[in-house]
């Protein structure tokens, strides 16, 4: 069976035993609750737009934000803020397919330099009230081992792909980037956490793919920091809470996510909750 299969029976019996129980979904998953700080796509490349912009998600986090509902005003005065400015330059204000805005912008510096503006705009400070995230999905222009940037003329190495990485950071206020390196370049994953692993949060999601048998070699080799939970990467809901268990276990901070179109299911706000997981894509 595939994953969609057994995860739909999988969630059918968590909800069940929950029900049975006259408890939420998230009370029945956990001890210890708390809500996450929202991660929001604002600007999308890659292979959810149709740029040439191949970072393939542009996010910000609302760090300031007194509770839920405030991470979420926070982010959508931003957003608008952020439409208003591509209205501006004459830029299409459509989205990609996970609803960030896909300009037609090619360099990664240009999109954050414009989040920036925005943040601004919306009066709040980048780096204090509001922090940036990127999803690079790098094994998507991966190829013939190297990273091929073509939207900005670059084709880099593993070694220059972390030099790349490193000036971005050292640039700007990113507190997270997920799929930094290809998920078959773990050599790369290890140089960029040994370089970049104390000052920000270095996410796998193609890396890891919410498999704890990735996710112990990753821990083995030092490989990344964090690690993104789709529960349908893996198909069911026992083997996801085994890798989250896995990850806090050895301080991997874990970022409950979506997954591209899949549903309007609501299961991953009660399970975010219900292990606590400090952050929801």
């Amino acid at each position: 069976l595939g994953a969609n299969a057994t995860l739909a029976v999988s969630l059918a019996n968590s909800k069940s035993a929950a029900l049975s129980k006259k408890k939420p979904i998230y009370k029945n998953l956990g001890n210890s609750f708390s809500l996450p700080n929202p991660l929001m796509n604002i600007i999308n490349g890659g292979a959810h737009a149709d740029n040439d912009l191949k970072i393939q998600e542009f996010m910000i986090r609302p760090d300031s934000a007194k509770n839920f509902l405030d991470a979420i005003e926070k982010c959508y005065v931003v957003i608008q803020n952020l439409k208003k400015i591509l209205k501006s330059k004459k830029m299409l204000t459509n989205v990609g397919d996970e609803g960030g805005f896909a300009p037609n912008i090619n360099t990664s510096s240009e999109v954050i330099e414009t989040i920036l503006k925005a943040i601004n705009d919306a009066g709040f400070k980048p780096g204090e009230d509001i922090y940036l995230s990127l999803d690079v999905a790098s094994t998507e222009f991966y190829k013939n081992n190297n990273y091929d940037l073509s939207g900005e003329n670059l084709s880099l190495n593993s070694d220059q792909m972390i030099e790349y990485l490193e000036k971005l950071v050292n640039s700007y206020p990113i507190y997270s980037i997920e799929d930094g390196m290809s998920e078959d370049d773990w050599e790369g994953w290890t140089n960029l956490t040994q370089l970049l692993g104390n000052k920000i949060q270095l996410v796998g999601d193609d890396l890891f793919v919410t498999n704890k048998n990735r996710l112990q070699r990753g821990i083995n080799e030092r490989a990344g920091n964090s690690i993104l939970v789709k529960v349908n990467q893996i198909g069911t809901l026992n083997e996801t809470l085994e890798s989250i268990k896995l990850a806090k276990e050895n301080n991997f901070t874990t970022i409950i996510s979506h997954r591209s179109g899949e549903t309007e299911d609501t299961t991953i706000a009660d399970l975010s909750v219900g292990v606590s997981a400090g952050q929801i894509k």
